[in-house]
């Protein structure tokens, strides 16, 4: 490709909604342009990189046995009822009315319209198992749109989904889909890992998403580096310290904490370990006693409340914090004071596994600038009617597979696969006849890949302070040639264009830059678009039958021969 024959848009200043490295530098390079709140237009070097990253997803799942096809992106809201998920998956899900005053949505997602086919074509055992797949656009009407691509409204995303006569030959398909996402990630030269995950609105039974590592990513994962457990932080086990509760050792007494109302504030007047102390978080909940029930969640003062652990606990699944007129109801006390002890019989306490096994520990005292040490489940308050695991874990908490201790990191979901067992197909009544000629329902598994997303999260990872650091694969070039004095140099001219098309014809995607422009243009602009390598062709060195090569990663540059170029370059691939 010549750059006088392609269309660059790169920018010298960043966009001013930009928040994240990848929205900043896809705009710079020219790879996206914004038309609206969450709406992007891929230009023409965007493009090429989303369909490199295309080329590799595509190729992986045919090689698993997924077949691809195209549903369309509208979808009418009859199908939807179906399954109950017109009203249950929200205001994220774009709505519209045709001319005859039909609803429809646009597709945020295929298990209904995928689920219709099965029912329809699918008759006998004998079509088990298969999965269809495509890639295509996708709307979600996020509240707020940001990060550029990483959360936009309109997305390119792969989505596959199997069929099966029994949950053996789900899980086959299951593993196979694993691998094959770890093949993608890997050919896109991406540091990912793969974690166990919660369904979330999708539903199922297991699942596991896919992560680029990055500081800038919105999920926690814990993993343990002594062995393969990892997991995200919504979904990761917390495990208590000890096993056993030690024997209560002092008596429990007030303290006067005047203005201190968190743990950390508490345990440094006291100049003791905030481990030491306990926070109780006051919530509303169905629970298990009623509707509207108030409760007391007890975590040790460091630990932070998981609400999607606590909203998997029966009763729970619609919780939310209380008021602070229904704290001063129940406790008679304002926040920043409230604890376990000596609470009425309506307020029901729960308490975290770690809470559950401690012993002199520190809460407040239900009593205005107070709080009580040398507190004991037993003997200064009841045990807790539910211990369940309620909290985040945090570094250094055993790993729940007992082979090490947990480490934590960012990570930007990149990929998502679910055994959805038989939620679509019992709801839309997808069957099928097995051997003895019985009606069947399908097993299903789903499996989401955001192709668009991956181009963000490949910028967050790779890149520094002179733009995007492409892993060769999703690269929009492999190589620039910078033909310094172009238009110019007749000598130059003839050298550039014969290596650019020595290149093309050895299979490099190679870039010429012939717009005659000064060199320190031509490398600022390549190193911004994430070009890996780069050639530069000048008078002097041509005079010695030599090229200049300097990767985008190295501090320095290089002589090589100009006749070995092309070989030297396809000896980098």
């Amino acid at each position: 490709m010549r750059a006088s024959q392609f269309f660059f848009n790169t920018q010298k200043e960043a966009p001013n909604d930009a928040e994240l490295q990848s929205h900043i530098l896809m705009v710079r390079a020219g790879l996206i342009k914004r038309l609206g709140s969450g709406l992007y237009s891929w230009m023409p070097l965007g493009l090429r990189v989303m369909r490199k990253v295309e080329a590799i997803v595509r190729d992986e799942m045919n090689k698993a046995g997924a077949l691809e096809l195209l549903m369309p992106a509208v979808q009418p809201r009859e199908l939807w009822e179906e399954t109950g998920r017109w009203a249950v998956f929200g205001p994220q899900m774009l709505k519209i009315t045709d001319r005859h005053s039909r609803e429809f949505c646009f597709g945020p997602t295929h298990e209904e319209v995928i689920t219709d086919i099965a029912r329809s074509e699918i008759r006998s055992y004998k079509q088990l198992p298969l999965n269809f797949y495509q890639i295509q656009t996708k709307f979600r009407d996020e509240i707020r749109p940001r990060f550029g691509v990483m959360r936009a409204r309109e997305f390119m995303m792969k989505d596959a989904y199997s069929f099966h006569t029994d949950f053996a030959s789900l899980e086959q398909t299951y593993q196979t889909m694993y691998q094959s996402y770890s093949n993608v990630f890997t050919r896109l030269g991406l540091k990912f890992r793969a974690v166990k995950a919660d369904s979330g609105a999708i539903g199922g039974d297991g699942s596991h998403e896919f992560h680029v590592l990055a500081d800038s990513g919105e999920d926690g994962l814990a993993y343990c580096e002594t062995s393969d457990y990892a997991a995200n932080v919504e979904l990761a086990e917390a495990l208590p310290p000890s096993n056993i509760r030690a024997n209560a050792n002092v008596p429990m007494q007030e303290v006067d904490t005047p203005k201190q109302t968190t743990c950390a504030d508490v345990a440094k007047l006291l100049n003791i370990s905030i481990e030491q102390t306990v926070k109780a978080i006051a919530l509303i909940a169905n629970g298990i006693e009623g509707e509207g029930q108030f409760y007391l969640a007890l975590l040790r003062g460091d630990h932070n409340l998981n609400e999607v652990k606590l909203a998997k606990l029966s009763g729970f699944s619609e919780f939310r914090l209380a008021t602070e007129e229904e704290i001063r109801t129940n406790l008679l006390c304002p926040p920043g004071f409230i604890g376990p002890v000596g609470v009425a019989a309506q307020v029901k306490v729960i308490a975290d596994k770690t809470v559950a096994l401690m012993s002199d520990f520190v809460c407040g005292a239900n009593k205005p600038k107070y709080h009580l040490s040398g507190v004991n489940f037993g003997r200064d308050l009841p045990e807790p009617m539910l211990v369940a695991d309620i909290r985040n874990v945090i570094e250094g908490d055993m790993s729940p597979d007992g082979k090490g201790k947990l480490s934590l990191c960012r990570g930007i979901e990149v990929g998502h696969i679910f055994q959805l067992r038989s939620k679509y197909s019992e709801a839309m009544n997808a069957t099928y006849l097995d051997e003895n000629g019985l009606t069947q329902v399908m097993e299903m598994g789903c499996y989401g890949i955001g192709v668009s997303r991956i181009v963000g999260a490949a910028i967050e990872q790779g890149n520094d302070d002179r733009g995007i650091i492409f892993p060769a694969s999703m690269a929009p070039f492999s190589v620039a040639i910078c033909a310094i004095g172009y238009d110019k140099s007749a000598e130059v001219k003839l050298a550039a264009n014969n290596l650019h098309d020595a290149l093309l014809a050895a299979g490099v995607d190679v870039l010429l830059d012939d717009r005659g422009e000064r060199p320190g243009v031509m490398f600022a602009e390549a190193d911004l678009m994430g070009i890996p390598h780069r050639l530069v062709i000048g008078e002097r060195g041509l005079a010695e039958g030599l090229v200049e090569y300097k990767a985008r990663t190295s501090a320095d540059a290089e002589s090589i021969s100009l006749s070995n170029v092309v070989e030297f370059m396809q000896g980098l691939a």
